[in-house]
C-alpha cells in the first residue's frame, strides 16, 4: 500500500509559521507520509542561504515576538531548518522552490538556497501535486 501524500504550500517566511510547518512536517514524517513542500514568495526569502539562520520575523501576535522566541529557546525547540532536516531524514520529503519566488528574491539557481531545497519548479508542479495529494495545506 502506497504512503499517503501531503503537499504543503509554504508562503510565509516568518519563524512562527516556519516552526509550525516544521511541527506539521514532523507529524507527517511520523505517519510515514510522502511530503512535497512548495516554497512560495515570502518563504523563499527565508530559504535563501543568507537569511535562514538570522530570520526572527514573526507574522502573528507580533507584540509577543520576544516571548515566543524565548519560549522556543526554553523548550529547546529545534530551529525550523533542523525540524525540516529531521523530517527529510525520516520520510520522503521533497522541497521545491517556486521559480517566480526565487526570482523575486534574486535566487535563480538552487545554490542560492539552503541545502534542504531539492529544486526550483514552476507553480504548475504545485497544482498537479496538490490535485494528487491526500492532504494539502497552505501556510
Amino acid at each position: 500500500m502506497a504512503n499517503k501524500k501531503m503537499t504543503l504550500a509554504l508562503f510565509s517566511g516568518s519563524v512562527d509559521k516556519l516552526t509550525a510547518a516544521g511541527v506539521i512536517l514532523g507529524g507527517a514524517a511520523a505517519e510515514d507520509m510522502d511530503v512535497e513542500i512548495f516554497v512560495l514568495l515570502q518563504a523563499a526569502f527565508a530559504f535563501k542561504k543568507e537569511n535562514a539562520q538570522v530570520n526572527d520575523r514573526v507574522a502573528e501576535i507580533t507584540d509577543k515576538k520576544d516571548e515566543f522566541l524565548a519560549s522556543l529557546k526554553r523548550l529547546n525547540a529545534p530551529h525550523w531548518t533542523e525540524a525540516f532536516r529531521t523530517a527529510k531524514e525520516m520520510t520522503n520529503v521533497k522541497i521545491h522552490i517556486c521559480g517566480f519566488a526565487g526570482k523575486v528574491w534574486h535566487g535563480e539557481k538552487i545554490d542560492d538556497f539552503i541545502d534542504l531545497a531539492d529544486d526550483i519548479v514552476g507553480i504548475g508542479e504545485y497544482i498537479t501535486a496538490a490535485e494528487e495529494s491526500d492532504v494539502n495545506l497552505f501556510i
